[in-house]
């Protein structure tokens, strides 16, 4: 995992444990997952770790990664947690903890957020770029080399840089969004 103190990664997740504090452990999240296939551990259990304060073997399993937040463990949980937000929350305190294993889907989100709000919309050739160079190793853009052609040849992405020519803008239309974000977030 990285070098992050338990008393660390404990205090980040004091927030999240509180969430689920009262979890009777009936596993209707875990059967309500679709992502279940594709997970180490259950649901269940990542929030059995979470209560039992082994934030370690949570964030270090691939189920953490792979929640896609849909709703479903929350809308059918007996106990009505929010086990979505919840989840959320985890996942912020994988990236102030700057874990390793979270890192690529970080610097994703990031760039991601970046071009919407430069750009009002995702520029995908620019978010990409953005991405690989904050990636920081010059391998990783080959192996999307393919699928880059593949969508070029076929018109979904463009190979320009800005928002002229293509009749869409939105540069600072999104702007009192973003900074409400930014002054929840603080």
């Amino acid at each position: 995992m990285g070098l992050v103190s338990n008393e660390r990664l404990l205090a980040e997740v004091r927030d999240a444990k509180q969430m689920v504090q009262t979890c009777i452990q009936c596993g209707t999240c875990t059967a309500s997952c679709p992502n279940l296939d594709f997970m180490d551990i259950t649901p269940r259990h990542m929030w059995r770790l979470l209560l039992t304060d082994h934030a370690q073997a949570l964030f270090s399993s691939k189920s953490f990664a792979y929640c896609s937040a849909c709703y479903f463990c929350t809308l059918r949980c007996p106990r009505g947690l929010e086990l979505t937000h919840t989840m959320g929350l985890l996942k912020q305190a994988a990236s102030r903890l700057k874990l390793k294993q979270f890192q690529r889907s970080s610097l994703f989100y990031k760039a991601f957020l970046d071009s919407v709000e430069k750009h009002g919309r995702v520029r995908e050739m620019e978010f990409m770029t953005h991405y690989f160079v904050s990636m920081k190793n010059l391998v990783i853009p080959f192996g999307y080399a393919s699928l880059g052609l593949k969508l070029l040849a076929k018109g979904k992405i463009g190979p320009e840089f800005s928002s002229v020519g293509r009749g869409i803008g939105g540069k600072g239309k999104l702007e009192a969004m973003f900074k409400k974000v930014a002054q929840l977030e603080e």
